[in-house]
């Protein structure tokens, strides 16, 4: 039985002071329940200007244990209770760098490789312009989320290119998988997401 829980809801953004000729800015790490995600936590400047947060650097990601060289950036808006997903790609298999830039999402996750400890199960992770969480993807695992405020502007990283040809869709609601979305109203879903496959006949990784 496929089983998932939401790993973590980071309401409060700290930041740190500005410190004169301070090199190596540092991201917080957490590894998440599902094999292989994690939970990157920029630090963050900020004064009476605004603030300032390094979002991408090679050395940091390879720190963290992110070593996979990225192809392609995207950006998506989308309104409340807009569910995304489930997608992936077993040809060209994609890793993803996610994060919010404006609004808040309910990132989920669900693990497809059969030789993962944790096939089978599901993360999810709330995401937001305020925290400033990231979420690390590998490939190997559908991706898709849901909306929870009024909007939100989604930037990901990919480690390989979109292939349309290629792409799955994992359904978002499987019996199975029992995935909280925490809806609070009825989803708007595209056609092409609510024909998803059910997670006992998904195409997975070996």
């Amino acid at each position: 039985m496929a089983t998932g829980h939401t790993y973590c809801n980071f309401s409060e953004r700290r930041y740190f002071e500005v410190v004169p000729g301070q090199t190596g800015v540092a991201m917080k790490t957490t590894k998440a329940s599902l094999a292989g995600v994690l939970i990157l936590e920029p630090r963050v400047f900020g004064d009476e200007r605004g603030f300032f947060l390094e979002s991408y650097s090679q050395r940091t990601m390879a720190e963290a244990g992110i070593h996979e060289p990225f192809v392609q950036d995207n950006h998506s808006f989308s309104g409340r209770d807009v569910v995304r997903g489930l997608h992936y790609q077993i040809q060209h298999a994609q890793g993803k760098l996610v994060r919010v830039v404006a609004g808040e999402i309910l990132d989920v996750a669900v693990d497809l490789r059969r030789s993962s400890s944790t096939f089978g199960r599901w993360e999810a992770v709330r995401l937001s312009g305020e925290n400033k969480l990231m979420l690390w993807i590998p490939a190997g695992l559908a991706h898709g989320f849901r909306v929870v405020s009024n909007g939100a502007h989604v930037l990901y990283k990919a480690t390989d290119f979109y292939f349309p040809e290629f792409e799955h869709t994992l359904a978002w609601n499987d019996a199975d998988l029992k995935i909280d979305w925490q809806l609070e109203g009825e989803p708007i879903i595209s056609g092409k997401d609510r024909v998803g496959v059910p997670f006992s006949q998904a195409k997975v990784y070996e």
